[in-house]
């Protein structure tokens, strides 16, 4: 694969095949790297990463770039059990300082760049439960209100 920068050596054999298939499937859509990241949620930095194997790529990040080589199907879905195989044997970063923001000490997290549209939902703080009920209590006066009108003036 002209073009991209060796692979380590010691990396497992299910993440060299892995980030070759990735490889080839870049090339395939013929963007640079900026251009992937535009067309996707993922920035140009972050796909460098994911196709020189210095991290594992979310498995959203996978499938936008099979939907923009126009890859579907048993293809896709193949491509799908490579990334599994790949995530579970990636090599983990040696310091702490290199997984900085993971989770359970594992070097990273499993999806480190999930788009904010795929994070799950935040708890609302006692000041917003606060902010509701007033809300919440504000209608209810203006309805109230309304209703006594109505009585009134019919």
């Amino acid at each position: 694969m002209s073009g991209w920068q060796a692979l380590p050596d010691d990396l497992p054999p299910e993440v060299r095949h892995f980030v070759e298939q990735l490889r080839r499937l870049k090339d395939r859509t013929g963007l640079s790297l900026v251009a992937l990241g535009a067309r996707t949620a993922y920035s140009k930095s972050s796909w460098h990463r994911y196709l020189n194997a210095t991290q594992p790529p979310p498995r959203q990040a996978v499938a936008a770039l099979c939907r923009i080589a126009g890859l579907e199907g048993p293809d896709a879905e193949r491509l799908t059990v490579r990334w599994e195989l790949a995530v579970q044997a990636w090599p983990r970063p040696a310091s702490p300082a290199q997984g900085a923001g993971a989770t359970g000490g594992e070097g990273y997290e499993d999806d480190p760049t999930l788009p904010w549209w795929d994070e799950p939902p935040r708890e609302i703080s006692g000041g917003m439960n606060r902010l509701l009920l007033a809300a919440v209590l504000l209608l209810v006066l203006l309805l109230a209100v309304g209703v006594a009108g109505a009585v009134v003036s019919g």
